[in-house]
């Protein structure tokens, strides 16, 4: 069973195909976005299962195409989410921030068209640059890697880590279950980060 794996790696490889992705409360922003567009297919993936009890809108807002948004801004390490992760990421940062690791949280939204202006503030101005995605490799961390190496943003020693969903056929489970197997949770988000600075691992409140 795919669970959904491979849907933005497929949809992305269309000319012309906008695919976005949401939490709950930007899926409703989504399906208005996607109501409204008329220039070409369009589609948005969105949680499965229970959601994480963020503040709904009562209306969903038309976004503008290939924007994303800064959740929360540091200046070492950028965590940029697409999808379902976005909270994960969140929880991640905080822990980052306790072990003097300051952190940016920035969703893309977009996986086609990419947020570019974003990407570069990203790249330019962080040491790691961690991307996370319930989807299997060649999605949305593959536009951006080819992008970033376009840029020649991978020129200076920026320390990139996308975390997808293992190159396996994974058998359905609970979202929660997968997610800490193929290391998209919050640990496996900390995890990564300490390995890609090459440090030990401390725990949240420890000096580093």
């Amino acid at each position: 069973m795919h669970a959904g794996s491979f849907d933005t790696t497929y949809l992305a490889t269309l000319p012309g195909f906008v695919v976005m992705a949401a939490d709950e409360a930007e899926l409703k922003h989504m399906v208005r976005t996607a109501a409204a567009y008329d220039d070409g297919p369009i589609s948005f993936r969105y949680p499965r299962g229970e959601g994480v009890g963020v503040d709904m809108p009562e209306r969903g807002e038309i976004l503008e195409i290939g924007k994303g948004r800064m959740m929360k801004q540091g200046s070492k390490v950028a965590l940029l989410s697409f999808g379902t992760r976005l909270a994960d990421c969140l929880l991640a940062a905080e822990d980052l921030d306790a072990a003097g690791l300051s952190t940016t949280v920035a969703d893309a939204r977009f996986a086609k068209p990419l947020d570019h202006d974003l990407i570069r503030q990203l790249a330019r101005h962080h040491e790691v640059l961690i991307t996370i995605e319930e989807g299997a490799i060649g999605g949305f961390g593959s536009h951006v890697m080819q992008f970033l190496a376009h840029e020649g943003l991978l020129d200076s020693g920026l320390k990139v880590r996308p975390l997808v969903l293992p190159d396996v056929w994974m058998e359905q489970a609970k979202p929660e279950v997968m997610y800490a197997k193929a290391g998209l949770d919050r640990a496996g988000i900390v995890s990564t980060v300490f390995r890609a600075l090459g440090q030990k691992q401390v725990d949240v409140g420890a000096a580093v």
